[in-house]
């Protein structure tokens, strides 16, 4: 007897239906591997979404929509490689566990290295690493790998997520902007034979919701941060004299509070500055854009802009409210680099425990010279969200991060005593 999900091998000779497809006409068969459970009917499928997430396989078996997604997840990723390839990058790997967390501002996971007796941490990014081999030469590099962020789960975050890093010496953020243009746009048109695509970003288990059409035709819109951030609020910021004082910190948080714009503690000029972007800049994005010239102090790792005091030479790509690329024309002043970590410390010290420690051995590795370049960071999971049409990023990792289902039963029995 056959059950429903056995593994059947048959052989036979091939022949042709009366429609004239390509068939077998078995005369043996034999069982190659029974399936010891009732599996739900391929009509019906497998709907529920924490199931989906908890036995991924059964999912893959009965959605053939969800094994597109990941087929289109590796011809992303296969996309990607091979247009940094054809421009001379050449891929390397770089430490995943580091004595040291560097390269942005996120929380840490820490381990342990019972040989070497030192607490360590898994990455947060490899930008560090990275630029420490333009330094040593290697004109074009690039990394597509996991890193770890100890934060919070939601539709568009996950602790452990990939990206793709390149460093292009003798490069700034203006050739940095028409690379992810040409990137972008080529890698969407190679999937859909067109610059649009449709996405449904308020989607759920039963409802599609509305559509949204992001059109990825170049070049892409360009908003200056500063100026940006005035007409959205329709104001014009005083001319501080020191943008990272009290007096500056104090008016940004006014400016939230005015506005109702949440922001947790500790209250950095960095982080309020950041929470009222997302408030009136971001949210107001569906088709590509571009957000660039940051101020300083949120950007420590960022060359000072050439014709705009106080600013930075950086740019965030924004898709339908979500940042997909953070780039920027490359910091190569030791100097400047010490004093902008120390600043950081300072965050630090206040709370900020996202905020970026001094390093030291890498400020070393800038004496030796490093040449003008462009750093590139790009998020792999949101961008297949957008090309797959999935509006949780669990959609589109095979294995992600879940409570198990223990503490999630004691839990509940626990609030039901």
């Amino acid at each position: 007897i056959i059950h429903r999900g056995d593994i059947v091998g048959f052989s036979g000779n091939p022949g042709r239906t009366k429609k004239g497809e390509l068939s077998l006409r078995p005369r043996t068969s034999i069982l190659l591997s029974p399936c010891l459970y009732m599996m739900p009917h391929l009509h019906y499928g497998l709907k529920d979404r924490e199931t989906r997430y908890r036995k991924r396989y059964m999912d893959l078996i009965l959605n053939d929509s969800v094994r597109k997604k990941f087929i289109t997840r590796a011809k992303i990723i296969n996309h990607i490689r091979s247009f940094l390839n054809e421009r001379n990058f050449l891929e390397v790997e770089t430490p995943v566990m580091n004595i040291k967390v560097g390269g942005a501002n996120a929380k840490p996971f820490q381990t342990y290295h019972n040989e070497l007796n030192l607490d360590m941490f898994l990455r947060i990014a490899p930008e560090l690493p990275l630029k420490t081999l333009i330094i040593g030469g290697i004109p074009r590099v690039y990394e597509i790998g996991k890193q770890f962020r100890n934060e919070g789960i939601d539709l568009t975050h996950n602790p452990e997520f990939t990206t793709c890093e390149f460093y292009m010496a003798y490069a700034d953020y203006n050739d940095l902007i028409r690379l992810t243009e040409e990137m972008l746009s080529s890698l969407v048109y190679s999937l859909f034979g067109s610059y649009k695509v449709i996405f449904h970003p308020n989607q759920n288990e039963t409802e599609q919701g509305e559509a949204v059409e992001i059109d990825f035709t170049p070049p892409y819109n360009r908003i200056e941060l500063w100026e940006g951030l005035q007409q959205a609020l329709n104001i014009r910021f005083p001319d501080f004299d020191n943008m990272c004082d009290e007096i500056s910190r104090k008016y940004f948080d006014d400016l939230c509070v005015k506005n109702n714009v949440e922001c947790s503690s500790p209250r950095t000029i960095s982080r309020l500055l950041d929470k009222l972007v997302g408030e009136f800049l971001e949210s107001q994005i569906i088709n590509p854009a571009f957000i660039i010239d940051h101020p300083q102090f949120m950007c420590p790792l960022a060359k000072w802009h050439r014709s705009k005091p106080g600013f930075t030479e950086r740019f965030e790509l924004f898709v339908c409210k979500r940042e997909l690329v953070n780039a920027y024309t490359e910091l190569n002043d030791p100097k400047i680099q010490r004093q902008l970590f120390a600043l950081q410390a300072k965050d630090k010290e206040a709370g900020d425990e996202e905020a970026q420690v001094v390093d030291e051995d890498f400020c070393v590795a800038m004496e030796h010279g490093m040449p003008p370049c462009g750093g590139w960071g790009l998020g792999i999971d949101r961008l297949a969200m957008f090309l797959t049409d999935s509006n949780n990023i669990k959609e589109i990792i095979l294995f992600p991060a879940m409570k198990p289902e223990e503490t999630i039963k004691d839990k509940l029995d626990l609030n039901n005593n």
